[in-house]
């Protein structure tokens, strides 16, 4: 199976779920789906007066993230990268970082110690890498499996 059509078998498996829980839960809301860079991006948005907001928080989006990417694995028997956004919280999740990088290099400055984050996802540490490069600092992961996090250092 080429890896298109691996993608579009997920896409379609996580479209299915989310919809069913969208629906479980009487949550309004249209999906679109798109596919990029070896990922499958799932966007939950609606129009007008919504409840969508009640699971649009970052936190809680990425545990629904992660219970599709299991109904993915458990149909498929391959680990997916899927990327789901609900109402906007894909930005919310982004602004947070970047105030999060803010505050680090600010302390960074203040001190000269290296700073140590807390644990995140890969794609949040992937986001945080870029916008420490982009201001100009050096970051690395350093730890194993749920314990890895960044640490932010001067150039």
């Amino acid at each position: 199976m080429s890896d298109e059509k691996e993608l579009e078998q997920q896409g379609e498996i996580a479209a299915d779920f989310i919809e069913e829980f969208l629906d479980v839960a009487d949550l309004d809301g249209d999906l679109d789906i798109e596919f990029k860079k070896e990922r499958v991006y799932i966007s939950v948005q609606s129009e007008g007066d919504s409840n969508l907001s009640k699971i649009s928080d970052p936190d809680t989006v990425e545990a629904l993230q992660e219970l599709a990417r299991l109904a993915i694995q458990a149909k498929t028997g391959e680990m997916s990268r899927l990327i789901l956004d609900i109402a906007g919280s894909r930005q919310v999740k982004m602004d947070k970082l970047k105030a999060l990088v803010e505050r680090t290099i600010e302390k960074l400055e203040d001190t000269d110690e290296a700073q140590h984050l807390k644990p995140m996802t890969s794609y949040d540490r992937k986001q945080v890498h870029d916008m420490v490069s982009e201001a100009g600092f050096v970051s690395e992961s350093e730890g194993q499996g749920r314990d890895r996090h960044i640490v932010v250092r001067k150039a």
